[in-house]
């Protein structure tokens, strides 16, 4: 009997090890295929020839260990919980402090002699970036002549499509369902290509205090008189990301953006159809702050890289917002996945990050709450010395998988408690590396990584 259940038991780890293996193989993931297949290999020689020549008394021991392993493994237990982020405390973020905006200044010199009588402190990493070569310049370590002008002509068919985000609603206000109509755009996101939609009554930390994107309206307040926000996830490909930080990924989150900004623009003119005001927010035009709205809905969690982690696609999404005076019924969240927990422990992003903008110690205080944040001036001049956004977070980070049966075990596995989450994290550095190494150059194919 004790034979014939090791044997079980050394099948079932067989088997999910080399069904790893072939996941693995199909994502390219060579190290991780080739040690998951020793790992199944291993399993079958310990369970069944090892074992069992320890005896009966052995074998029972160790069966009955494998077994309350197991039953741990699926105990949902975190014993301490997250702290709350007491937002109604926040100060707004002001969008002249991004990087974008702040770099954009040196086209603009007499906002720049504001800016920096307000933000004296910035002005001396703010000229170093301004000296570096942009986007698209032959000069960048990964610019490559045939594809940079596909992610800038991108950004400029956003930046021609932003009339699009708003309008005059119908004169004639439709009676609605809330539940139908929110049912309605959960769909309607999804057939556009979304992954994922919350729904959130706005609060003053959702926008920004001041616009800063755009010369015409630099230091004006956004309009926040919008009651309800509509969060749109859009999945991107962890392939590319993979590729980190080579001219793949800038391609990729541009694609995304470019999607993002027209489901948001879609869906915005969808809303004003029936009477109601609605402004779509997306790449290079944005009166909110994304994260925070999409972790507040129950997207998602924040990562320590200081960007949004969606619940399925970890750090693989981009986002965009369309706020209405429309009330709609807010998005329920599920069940905590304890992503936060993982991100204190696992740290591969710090460890990995070539500019050094994320800090691998506890959450900070600023803007008045806790939260994670990163050195973005570190991170935006790394950006323009290599030409692309970089992604070596996103590339490293352990919830950046496809989203597949397997990986959505795994998932699952660390959301229900401590240990999983170390056994996990274990496993991850040993199939895939703890430290990646850095590309010298560009793959042979970067649109199709």
């Amino acid at each position: 009997m004790l034979d014939i259940l090791s044997g079980l038991a050394g099948a079932g780890c067989a088997l999910f090890f080399l069904t790893l293996s072939a996941s693995s193989l199909q994502e390219l993931e060579n190290r991780a295929a080739w040690i998951s297949l020793g790992l199944a290999v291993l399993s079958g020689v310990v369970f069944l020839l090892i074992i069992p020549k320890f005896g009966t008394v052995a074998q029972a021991i160790f069966l009955l260990t494998l077994v309350a392993f197991t039953i741990i493994s699926l105990i949902h237990f975190f014993p301490k919980a997250p702290a709350q982020r007491h937002t109604d405390t926040a100060v707004q973020y002001d969008e002249r402090d991004t990087m974008f905006a702040r770099n954009n200044l040196k086209n603009h010199p007499d906002l720049a002699k504001t800016y920096y009588r307000m933000r004296p402190e910035n002005t001396t990493i703010d000229r170093q970036i301004h000296n570096k070569p942009d986007f698209g310049d032959p000069r960048q370590t990964f610019h490559d002549a045939y594809t940079a002008p596909i992610y800038l002509s991108a950004f400029r068919y956003m930046e021609a499509a932003i009339p699009l985000s708003d309008g005059e609603p119908a004169p004639e206000k439709k009676a609605i369902d809330p539940a139908r109509f929110s049912r309605e755009v959960e769909q309607m996101v999804r057939f556009y290509g979304g992954c994922d939609t919350g729904i959130i009554a706005t609060a003053p930390h959702h926008y920004y205090s001041h616009k800063g994107r755009h010369a015409k309206d630099w230091g004006t307040p956004p309009d926040q008189s919008y009651p309800t926000a509509i969060v749109i996830a859009v999945p991107m490909r962890p392939g590319m990301l993979k590729q980190g930080p080579t001219s793949c990924v800038i391609q990729e989150s541009a694609q995304k953006y470019v999607e993002a900004a027209k489901i948001s623009n879609i869906l915005a003119t969808y809303i004003r159809g029936f009477g109601y005001r609605a402004r779509a927010h997306n790449d290079a035009n944005y009166d909110t702050l994304c994260v925070p709205l999409a972790v507040e809905s129950g997207l998602g969690e924040l990562g320590r890289m200081g960007i949004f982690m969606h619940r399925v696609h970890g750090p693989c999404a981009r986002l965009a917002v369309v706020t209405t005076d429309l009330i709609l019924p807010s998005t329920a969240s599920g069940p905590p996945l304890h992503m936060d927990a993982f991100c204190r422990i696992c740290k591969k992003c710090a460890d990995n990050c070539p500019s050094g903008s994320i800090t691998d110690g506890d959450e900070q205080e600023s803007r008045g709450f806790r939260h994670w944040s990163i050195d973005q001036a570190r991170c935006f001049s790394y950006w323009k010395t290599i030409g692309s956004d970089c992604g070596m977070c996103i590339a490293v980070c352990p919830y950046t998988k496809p989203d597949t049966l397997i990986h959505r075990l795994v998932r699952l596995y660390i959301s229900r408690n401590p240990v999983n989450q170390r056994i996990a994290l274990l496993m991850d550095d040993l199939l895939y590396g703890r430290k990646k190494t850095l590309p010298k150059s560009n793959p042979d194919t970067i649109l199709d990584s």
